[in-house]
């Protein structure tokens, strides 16, 4: 029940390291469940959501336990049990990540369907029928996903949408599967590629990670690695967006600026300086005129979904007219209201927002609606004039580790308080 009190018109300067990217990781321990030796993930956030997979990976009887300084080691030698727990599951879709590997070393699993999302549907029919096409038995009975197979046999599997999960999830169980599995139409997202080089250390035979084809040969076992996740590409965006909106001048550290080259190309269309500093560090400033722009969220390399809710912040108080076009959910648009509170001039219809940009927002009580939505109104908190409080900030954690004490050390005041607090109350 934590809420941040922000306030804004204050630019932010200074240097913002980058943690490891949540999507990666949650990806990664679920696959370490194919291994049979302990693996050992480095970089990995101290975030919500990796508590969450980790008390998964233990119901099944998988020891989790973190070794200082953003490690974990994950020892699936012990795993014995094939079903999840509903409570676990229904906490974070990403946890639907196990059925395929549990399904490949047990020869079945048992796993509650995750239900809905707030920022729309993310059905999972393309994962059960790439397991189908891999000669599992699948049902849905009583809320739960059944499936079984004496072993996975490898096949051509074509997805329907290039959905990240379902390719991850395929990907995955093609590992222990008799023969090679070829996947078309496949997601192209970084997160993709660096499961696929985590597989690859314990012995996985994977080919064309990053592209619409993946060809997996299958393996008997696989075995144990180290392995580091990639920078978390979504919140390096989330902070240059920020010394934008700000008109601050911040540095990036640890970033991969090849992940987050559609949204730097944006930024420069507005008009902030973006310069690449080196292989891993990037400078964002908002010092000079900026102005209004069209965005279409697409898959990867496209614009991501998860920066539009960041950039709509920023276009809100930019002059002229943007318009947003979200092509990947049909409900995340959950922001705008909110941005309406604090001032912002913003239509929507369907799937289109027409933002007409105003000369400044003014601080308001917002809720967050959801893990990006919440980022965005943090992003308009610290721009705004007076005071913003932004409620269920539990959203945020998911995502993001600290992020106030990130945001404080460069120049922003904001600060995380309970309800109980007076100014609250």
């Amino acid at each position: 029940m934590d809420r941040f009190i922000i306030e804004g018109e204050r630019p932010l300067v200074g240097t913002i390291p980058v943690n490891g990217a949540k999507n990666a990781a949650l990806a990664i321990m679920a696959g370490a469940l194919l291994a049979e030796d302990a693996v050992t993930l480095h970089n990995v956030p101290r975030l919500i959501d990796v508590q969450v997979m980790s008390e998964v990976l233990g119901s099944l009887g998988v020891a989790v336990r973190p070794q200082g300084g953003g490690s974990l080691r994950i020892d699936a030698s012990t795993l014995t049990d094939h079903t999840c727990p509903y409570d676990l599951v229904t906490k974070m879709r990403a946890s639907f990540f196990v059925l395929g590997p549990i399904l490949a070393r047990l020869g079945q699993a048992r796993i509650p369907l995750p239900g809905g999302c707030a920022i729309g549907s993310r059905p999972v029919d393309l994962h059960l029928k790439g397991l189908r096409s891999l000669g599992a038995k699948v049902t849905i009975e009583h809320g739960y996903a059944e499936a079984t197979a004496d072993r996975l046999v490898g096949a051509p599997v074509y997805l329907d949408y290039p959905s990240v999960g379902a390719t991850e999830t395929i990907m995955m169980a093609a590992c222990l599967a008799e023969g090679t599995t070829v996947i078309d139409n496949c997601a192209q997202e970084p997160e993709i590629v660096d499961l696929a080089q985590f597989l690859s250390k314990c012995g996985a035979r994977i080919e064309g990670a990053g592209t619409e084809q993946i060809v997996v040969h299958g393996r008997r076992r696989l075995g144990g690695c180290e392995h580091a996740t990639i920078p978390d590409r979504i919140e390096a965006g989330t902070f240059m967006i920020a010394a934008a909106i700000t008109r601050g001048d911040l540095t990036l550290e640890g970033i991969r600026p090849e992940l987050v080259a559609s949204l730097i190309s944006k930024l420069q269309e507005i008009g902030a300086t973006v310069a690449v500093l080196d292989q891993d560090v990037v400078r964002v400033a908002g010092d000079g005129p900026l102005q209004a722009a069209d965005v279409r969220t697409m898959p990867f390399p496209g614009f991501p979904t998860d920066l539009q809710a960041q950039i709509m912040s920023l276009l809100a108080v930019l002059p002229g007219t943007s318009v947003i076009s979200e092509t990947v959910f049909e409900n995340r648009f959950l922001h705008v209201d909110e941005l309406l509170r604090m001032g912002a001039n913003i239509k929507t219809e369907g799937n289109v927002a027409v933002i007409q940009g105003v000369a400044e927002l003014t601080g308001a009580p917002v809720r967050a609606t959801d893990l990006r939505a919440g980022a965005a109104l943090v992003l308009a908190g610290l721009a705004a004039r007076g005071q913003t409080v932004v409620s269920d900030v539990h959203y945020i954690d998911r995502g993001y580790q600290d992020i106030e004490k990130k945001l404080s050390a460069v120049g922003g005041k904001i600060s995380r308080t309970g309800v109980t607090d007076p100014i609250l109350a």
